[in-house]
């Protein structure tokens, strides 16, 4: 169990910033998803925290030792490649093996704590086989083992998913996910991939520039966006630019109040918090397609200023291309120059319905 304290790190290479002044408080066993797109700075900021690359400015502490000048082989840190790193021509114990051998331990203390990694991570009966022999996934585990078997006080994983199919990811993140809440061992995850955050985190940095966009619960960072951006990153939102004038939305199909000063803005509605009802009248969109995806269907409707957005309906609702429709949105965020400027939750108005003050 240990405490990691991030204070104002920043890392620039020449005249480029890959990370810029990020704060960051991890507690005892908590894992933390760093996210966001590529060049975001989420791997250079685990690469330091591994002491794999030295910040710029700020510092690094560990139960609050300060290990920014400290290598990575003094720190209590086991870090997890996205490319496995493994040694081809050694066997898989040998290679889990290998960390606590340079630590001169005993030949029956290797032996029992590489066994145990092993088994920790599915891999009990594997360690006399070549790693070539292996698949990726059981190659990534091996890498797991690796750095587990060291007890570091930190496990820094980086993207090690990425090269895997979409089947593999899902179980092999409920597997990691399983062994880091056994072992109560304190975390950090990058991905690029919101899904696998959203799944795996306790708490979600999301990066962009080299900065923190916004940290929180998953649930928070997906139903609470604070910025245009992490609404976009985070799941399926639809953005709507209108104007507003004298406190309403000016567009056709989303003519609702938005208290807010007079200008243009961006409406963010996720698809499960539109309807659609169909209309002869008055219809300011037209269905384009229907999927269904067995639990439900999502609709894509076209609007009249050219816009395609998606409605998440029931799996029972039937929908035709071409038929003509209104929306209607149960809750939206309302976006100014990246700000949240206005929310609005027709489940919840007393609580929900807030205007924000650089609105």
């Amino acid at each position: 169990m240990a405490r990691l304290t991030i204070k104002g790190v920043s890392k620039s290479f020449g005249a480029s910033h890959a990370v810029r002044n990020v704060s960051l408080d991890v507690e005892d066993g908590e894992l933390v998803c760093l996210l966001g797109p590529s060049g975001s700075g989420k791997s250079t900021l685990l690469r330091m925290i591994g002491g794999f690359e030295a910040p710029t400015a700020g510092n690094i502490l560990i139960d609050a030792k300060d290990v920014t000048s400290m290598p990575p082989e003094k720190r209590p840190t086991g870090m997890v490649f996205q490319s496995h790193a493994l040694w081809t021509h050694m066997d898989v114990f040998n290679n889990v093996a290998f960390g606590l051998k340079l630590r001169s331990l005993p030949k029956a203390q290797i032996r029992e704590r590489a066994e145990q990694a092993l088994a920790l991570v599915g891999l009990a009966d594997y360690g006399k086989r070549m790693t070539t022999q292996l698949s990726g996934g059981q190659q990534q585990r091996v890498a797991l083992a690796r750095s587990l078997v060291l007890e570091p006080k930190i496990l820094l994983l980086d993207e090690p998913f990425a090269s895997l199919d979409q089947h593999l990811r899902e179980r092999l993140r409920e597997e990691v996910r399983d062994i880091q809440q056994r072992l109560g061992i304190t975390t950090l995850f990058v991905t690029h991939g919101q899904d696998e955050a959203l799944a795996l985190a306790d708490r979600i940095v999301v990066m962009r520039d080299g900065r923190t966009e916004q940290i929180g619960p998953p649930d928070r960072i997906y139903r609470e966006p604070e910025t245009e951006f992490v609404a976009g990153f985070i799941g399926s939102m639809n953005f709507v630019r209108t104007t507003v004038k004298d406190g309403l939305s000016q567009h056709a199909a989303f003519a609702v109040p938005v208290p807010v000063a007079d200008g243009d803005v961006v409406l963010a509605v996720r698809p499960e918090a539109l309807s659609l009802a169909v209309t002869r009248d008055k219809a300011t969109a037209i269905v384009h397609r229907s999927i269904d995806f067995g639990t439900h269907k999502v609709v894509d409707i076209d609007l009249a200023d050219g816009a395609r957005v998606k409605v998440m309906t029931s799996s029972d609702s039937d929908w035709i291309k071409g038929m003509p429709v209104e929306p209607a949105a149960t809750a939206f965020r309302v976006f100014r120059d990246n700000r949240l400027v206005y929310e609005f939750a027709a489940t919840s108005r007393r609580q929900n319905d807030r205007v924000f003050g650089h609105a």
